[in-house]
């Protein structure tokens, strides 16, 4: 016969009623307490029934993550893994399974959710993306249903339970790092423009450049898919120009190197005829050639603490509405350069 419930209380001398408050981590048990119960656990190999417990407690302690978009090519970017990583960091440690959505489409995307909430499979949700007129933001406030946002919501701000950087702040403060280096012709490559972290970093990005008294050239403002292929056809764009700019900022690390692949093959070197920017920091900025000068958004702690304040609210469903902001740093590397005037002429030589 297996080991018990009982067999944990005796052991750790508290009553079976304690041992089952400790599996599902009841707040009012202390910690002292949880520790010993857990201990016990632990020497005896006992295993709790996860399916009987969800039966009792009607949960299903598991929460649900929605993507973006469920295409395979998602997990090409590095920032999707390294969020989702620490998500699992602290579902594991509160003893959370992880359902994933999926679908093709955003419509499959939607239908996929509704089936998770209607269907009782997951007890909340952790959105890795933010972005205007959201089905699926919509469906989850009407229902009132526990989920929170990684990125800054459009609306209802103070209603939903959100993590994030100063999206605003970092890309204004990268490009008066470029203008302090002599660059006038600044262009930006963002994602999506219905994606809020876009909208931030582009507003950021103009206003260094207005407060500059530098000329916002709407050109130079390019919005292409999340992937290196995106950055590939921004990098064609822009050195298509008559003008070039002299300096990019780059909303994500994989179309930073799609816009490297392109600059080689055409003979523009960086830093020394343009200078490249990037978001998120990735192992593989370290690793480029050159290694990219990249912004920190600490991707990891995104997860871990869109995770925990969650569960937080799935086991106090009470708790305030929360803003968590986390900091970001600018990482330099080899892939800024001092502006020199004779590049651009040395450039028209190399086309």
């Amino acid at each position: 016969m297996g080991v018990t419930i009982k067999d944990v209380a005796r052991a750790a001398n508290v009553a079976p009623s304690t041992v089952s408050r400790v599996v599902a981590n009841h707040p009012r048990i202390s910690e002292k307490t949880k520790q010993r119960v857990r201990k016990a656990m632990e020497q005896l190999g006992y295993h709790p029934n996860y399916q009987a417990r969800s039966l009792a407690s009607k949960s299903s302690q598991t929460i649900g993550l929605v993507m973006p978009d469920s295409t395979d090519r998602i997990f090409q970017n590095p920032f999707f893994p390294e969020v989702i990583r620490g998500i699992s960091k602290i579902a594991h440690s509160r003893e959370y399974a992880i359902c994933m959505s999926t679908g093709e489409t955003e419509a499959e995307l939607y239908d996929g959710v509704v089936r998770m909430v209607q269907g009782g499979r997951v007890d909340g949700l952790i959105l890795l993306y933010s972005k205007i007129n959201d089905r699926v933001t919509n469906y989850l406030k009407e229902r009132d249903f526990p989920f929170v946002m990684v990125g800054k919501p459009h609306t209802d701000m103070d209603a939903i339970n959100h993590v994030d950087n100063d999206n605003y702040s970092a890309a204004k403060e990268i490009t008066e790092y470029l203008i302090k280096k002599g660059h006038e012709r600044i262009a930006f490559v963002g994602g999506s423009p219905d994606m809020v972290v876009t909208i931030d970093r582009l507003e950021g990005y103009k206003q260094a450049i207005t407060q500059a008294s530098l000329t916002l050239h709407n050109e130079y403002i390019v919005r292409e898919k999340v992937l290196r292929e995106g950055g590939e056809e921004a990098a064609i764009e822009l050195m298509n120009l008559p003008n070039r700019p002299t300096a990019l900022i780059v909303t994500d690390d994989m179309m930073a190197l799609g816009i490297l692949r392109v600059l080689n093959e055409i003979g523009v070197n960086v830093p020394q005829d343009v200078s490249l920017i990037s978001f998120n920091n990735a192992l593989i900025t370290e690793i480029s050639q050159p290694p990219l000068t990249s912004v920190d958004i600490q991707i990891f702690q995104l997860g871990y603490q869109a995770g925990k304040c969650l569960i937080e609210k799935l086991e106090q469903p009470d708790e305030p509405t929360k803003r968590i902001i986390i900091p970001f740093k600018l990482v330099e590397r080899n892939s800024c350069a001092n502006y020199r005037a004779s590049t651009q002429k040395d450039v028209k030589k190399k086309k």
